[in-house]
């Protein structure tokens, strides 16, 4: 009993797939004469194209029904051989264009047309290299920014030298270590996602000008948060007027770490500060290290905070929002804590 096949279109097989199907078909005709209606209810071809099959075996032979795959071979007619393009893969992955001597912060399509250019003589489009990138799986993104750590030799000289010494007085004269830094009281506009009809920007309203706002603010691992904002910068006067409130009823000696933020090395800061070496001093981090210093990550939970809720209407009410923000975490001691407990900042980690 015959197993009727269900009717294929042939057109649609691999070309090893049609090869299979036609050395089959002739060989049952061969080797029990099958009648071409049967042979199309066996394979699930057409009886006119079995037809076609067997006329042209027995006129040419099978070897004629061997199909060869059409079309250009992968690879053909490619400007960039495979070695090429497998060392420019390379190149994008494990390399930054300045590296390379080249002018560019971020691997563009322009920026990798020049790297060929020098490399293999080769002047491709920008349209072709972008082609290139969709074939090796490479898609343009948004960078993620990371701070230049212009010596990494003066971090570790911080973390295994300079730190250890500064806790080693803390303990000694009995001080808290406090680390601070400033930043910029702001939402950020950019951040906002709002739906609209395709092809509608959504418009965002907002005062043309606002009042600028900086906080500066100081935490230890205890928990203790002190902080200030201002209208306007933090300048040196402001500076000093936030050291004087970190120290005002102070029960032990303060060392502040900070960065080498100018306002920092001001000469009228030195100057306040000569006479008061019992109560306060600074310590500077390398510099380009700001994932070292734990307020940092109190600043990015700030932010977040700023961005998330109602849009603030004017600087009053931004104040308001930066403000009770504060106010709440002043009152989350563990929280505060918690900001030590980041990899690069763990080393500050323990209580003074």
């Amino acid at each position: 009993m015959l197993r009727v096949m269900k009717r294929v279109d042939v057109r649609k097989l691999t070309v090893d797939g049609r090869n299979i199907l036609r050395q089959m078909v002739v060989r049952l005709r061969q080797q029990s004469g099958m009648r071409v209606e049967d042979l199309a209810k066996v394979s699930g071809a057409h009886p006119s194209t079995i037809r076609g099959w067997l006329a042209r075996a027995k006129r040419e032979g099978t070897e004629s029904l061997e199909e060869r795959p059409r079309g250009r071979p992968v690879g053909a007619c490619r400007k960039l051989t495979l070695a090429a393009e497998a060392w420019i893969r390379d190149q994008i992955v494990q390399k930054d264009p300045r590296q390379l001597q080249m002018p560019f912060a971020l691997w563009t399509r322009p920026a990798i047309r020049q790297l060929i250019r020098e490399r293999f003589g080769i002047d491709l489009q920008v349209r072709l290299v972008g082609k290139y990138l969709k074939r090796w799986g490479f898609t343009p993104q948004r960078p993620v920014k990371r701070a230049l750590e212009q010596n990494p030799e003066a971090v570790r000289q911080w973390l295994e030298v300079e730190y250890p010494r500064l806790r080693a007085r803390a303990l000694q004269e009995g001080a808290v270590i406090y680390w601070g830094d400033e930043t910029a009281v702001k939402e950020d506009a950019h951040w906002v996602r709002g739906y609209a009809p395709k092809g509608q920007t959504p418009i965002l309203e907002h005062p043309a000008r606002w009042t600028t706002l900086s906080m500066i603010s100081a935490i230890s691992p205890r928990g203790e948060i002190a902080f200030e904002i201002v209208e306007g910068s933090i300048h040196a006067e402001r500076f000093i007027a936030f050291l004087e409130k970190l120290i005002t009823g102070a029960p032990q000696k303060v060392f502040l770490v900070v960065d080498n933020l100018r306002v920092h090395h001001a000469k009228v800061v030195s100057a306040w500060l000569a006479d008061k070496q019992d109560r306060i001093e600074l310590v500077f981090l390398p510099p380009y290290a700001p994932e070292s210093n734990p307020d940092e990550y109190l600043n990015r939970d700030f932010k977040t905070a700023l961005r998330t809720g109602p849009m603030s209407t004017d600087t009053q009410s931004l104040l308001e929002k930066a403000t009770t923000f504060m106010n709440g975490l002043r009152q989350l001691p563990e929280k505060v804590a918690r900001y030590f407990h980041h990899p690069a900042a763990r080393y500050a980690m323990l209580d003074i």
